[in-house]
């Protein structure tokens, strides 16, 4: 599991996205991205997380960020997801889980004392020149915006 920090370039990315169109990082040069991974399309945590930035995207927009979010879920998957909630933003497939390696969010998690592989929910903002400013580990899905806005605040 890779450990990235703040200051270091951004891995780049090649997935496709919940149209099944490819997306890349190095396509967002010259705007600053938030990049959230999540566990699961349709859970309650990775629902609010994801509605709480597609509300606030004009917001987000003004402000100069894109959003991108990333889970091991499928196209289809996504492409529902996205449907449901009208999502203005890309979701990326990493069913190899190639990109969630390279960003060190794949490994052991507990649950109810049972351990299992997943994802661990964090968020990158990296900058227009795709360096990574901001790494978020401890997400809050109901307010991620504003979660968002104030760790900014304090670089």
């Amino acid at each position: 599991m890779a450990l990235l920090k703040e200051g270091q370039q951004a891995p780049e990315i090649k997935l496709e996205n919940q149209n099944g169109d490819e997306v890349t990082l190095s396509q967002y040069k010259g705007k600053k991205v938030i990049l959230f991974f999540y566990p699961k399309d349709n859970t309650p945590g990775c629902t609010a997380e994801s509605c709480n930035l597609n509300d606030n995207y004009n917001t987000l927009l003004q402000k100069g960020f894109e959003i991108i979010g990333i889970s091991p879920d499928t196209v289809k998957s996504h492409q529902k997801f996205s449907n449901k909630f009208d999502f203005q933003y890309n979701i990326l497939a990493d069913i190899e889980k190639k990109t969630l390696n390279q960003y060190g969010v794949w490994g052991e998690k507990k649950m109810y004392g049972r351990t299992y592989e997943g994802v661990h929910r964090t968020t990158f903002i990296i900058s227009e020149d795709g360096k990574i400013e901001k790494i978020i580990t401890k997400v809050k899905t109901k307010d991620h915006t504003n979660q968002i806005l104030e760790e900014l605040k304090t670089n």
